[in-house]
């Protein structure tokens, strides 16, 4: 197959994009961010031109009410949550400790077959508590003390971002344009409707995602917490906020909420049930009504796919790696149904 070339110069650009985030991946957080935040506020900044509002002061004005919203959300959550978080890390030793106990109870020899009969029972509840929050009070200062690139990386993510947000939402519609230009005038066609494409994957599994993970929080937070279960709020958000990676939010949530349900309410079941049972609906919810509603099925992103393009991309670049693993894995993914369609059929 003939390769033009301006595709010789888009691969080369690919290539060189990638060496670069590989070598620079230490400094990109807030820039990364930034173009993130301008592409997901580019629409609303062309709409509100077209009504006659300055560019310039719209971007301006939209980012510095997000960056405000943001440093608000910090000061009064972030204790709350804090706090929350370090009764959870002190605290669940013991609930292990707990459902070690009744793995050894004769009284129920087949819940330790069903958990493991294999697991080290002898330990008391003091001690596990005192060597595994030990443990992980020395991670955590490990990372505190080594931390000092992630400190500055947060500062610079205040300061730096909406910096580049600005800038590049109010230039996005000339960068695009002048994008446009390289690309020889006989592809033009083609590559726009790829481009549209790849832009309805991108942004429509990022935005409906986003709604999805919201709710999901939010039933998660007020079930557990209606049920009694410690923790619930806590345990409800996170599983909630990272299921923007289908079912490992589900799946985390469910064996965190398990551990503590089971060493708090045994061996009353009916809490027990509906704290297991909540992430089972909630991952149905997501998968049969509010994702074909919110997504939409133009929005081809395999499950599988996308937690190993997570992974992957994480491995590689770390924390940036997370942040683009999902817009590069739709935009592979539509460059490799195109491959398939354009050059994969047989010759007739």
């Amino acid at each position: 197959m003939k390769v033009s070339r301006s595709g010789v110069l888009w691969i080369a650009i690919a290539i060189t994009a990638f060496v670069m985030l590989v070598l620079l991946r230490h400094i990109l957080l807030p820039f990364v961010v930034g173009m993130a935040l301008a592409y997901l506020l580019a629409p609303i900044v062309s709409t509100l031109e077209r009504h006659g509002v300055n560019r310039a002061f719209a971007t301006v004005t939209i980012v510095l009410l997000l960056v405000s919203g943001f440093v608000a959300f910090l000061l009064l959550m972030l204790p709350l949550l804090a706090g929350e978080v370090s009764a959870l890390v002190e605290t669940f030793p013991s609930y292990i400790a707990r459902i070690q106990a009744l793995m050894a109870d004769a009284n129920w020899p087949w819940l330790g077959k069903i958990l493991g009969h294999e697991a080290p029972v002898q330990p008391s509840a003091a001690q596990i508590v005192t060597t595994v929050g030990g443990r992980w009070l020395d991670a955590v200062l490990r990372w505190l003390w080594s931390g000092g690139e992630a400190l500055l990386s947060m500062i610079s993510l205040l300061v730096v971002t909406p910096i580049v947000a600005i800038y590049l939402t109010i230039d996005w519609d000339r960068m695009i344009s002048t994008v446009d230009t390289w690309i020889a005038p006989e592809h033009r066609d083609e590559i726009r409707a790829l481009g549209r494409e790849i832009n309805d994957a991108v942004a429509g599994f990022v935005r409906g995602q986003t709604v999805i993970c919201l709710i999901l929080a939010v039933l998660y937070a007020a079930v557990l917490r209606s049920v009694g279960l410690h923790h619930g709020i806590l345990i409800g958000l996170l599983a909630g906020l990272i299921s923007f990676v289908p079912y490992l939010g589900a799946g985390t949530g469910f064996v965190v909420a398990m551990c503590v349900g089971i060493s708090q309410f045994w061996p009353n079941w009916t809490p027990i049930i509906v704290v297991g049972s909540t992430f089972l609906i909630g991952e149905m919810l997501a998968d049969y009504v509010l994702a074909p509603r919110i997504i939409g099925r133009r929005v081809k992103l395999n499950p599988v796919w996308l937690m190993f393009a997570l992974f992957a991309f994480g491995s590689l670049f770390g924390f940036i790696g997370l942040l683009i693993a999902v817009p590069l894995a739709a935009a592979l993914g539509v460059l490799l149904r195109f491959a398939v369609r354009k050059y994969g059929s047989p010759a007739s």
